[in-house]
């Protein structure tokens, strides 16, 4: 029950950060596909850093273990072109969808019947996938330190120091 509550703050306060990045309005969105405006990038990237430290700092404290999927190419690529295309269409990803419907933009509905159909369609299929698709480029359960052969302490800081490096450069371009 805690981790269900933990769920529920983490990601009330997850959609208050996404309303007050501005990362719900769609210009945001459209300014992002058109690589105009780097504000959704800047979000995510400072997510993805902030994430990656906790997330290594409380498996090295014992806190937790980490469950590494696989990273399986196939899947990967088309999904990812499937989420993209879904994004170019509608304006919104899964999440600001959400918080754009929270906001009372009605047209975030499409997207979000959308996602449940995706969802049921995948179900569906998930059979057929998993003995085609899910065969394609199956590298196993592996972590970019793992592929270098170095320590995560090693690489984590470089990726910090590199992502601080384009949040700066981006700021400068007025992106």
């Amino acid at each position: 029950m805690d981790m269900l509550i933990y769920g529920l703050i983490t990601g009330l306060l997850f959609g208050f950060l996404l309303q007050k990045g501005r990362v719900l309005r769609y210009d945001k969105q459209m300014g992002a596909m058109r690589l105009i405006d780097m504000t959704i990038v800047k979000f995510m990237l400072s997510s993805v850093l902030v994430g990656m430290v906790g997330i290594y700092l409380l498996r090295d404290l014992g806190v937790v273990s980490l469950s590494i999927k696989a990273t399986i190419l196939g899947p990967v690529i088309i999904g990812g072109l499937i989420f993209g295309l879904g994004w170019g269409l509608l304006g919104y990803c899964p999440g600001t969808s959400m918080g754009a419907l929270g906001e009372g933009r009605w047209d975030a509905v499409w997207g979000i019947l959308g996602m449940i159909a995706g969802a049921a369609v995948f179900a569906e299929v998930y059979p057929v996938l998993q003995k085609t698709v899910y065969t394609w480029g199956d590298l196993g359960k592996i972590t970019l330190p793992q592929v270098l052969g170095i320590h995560h302490w090693i690489i984590i800081p470089i990726l910090v120091a590199g992502g601080l490096l384009l949040f700066r450069w981006l700021e400068k371009k007025g992106l």
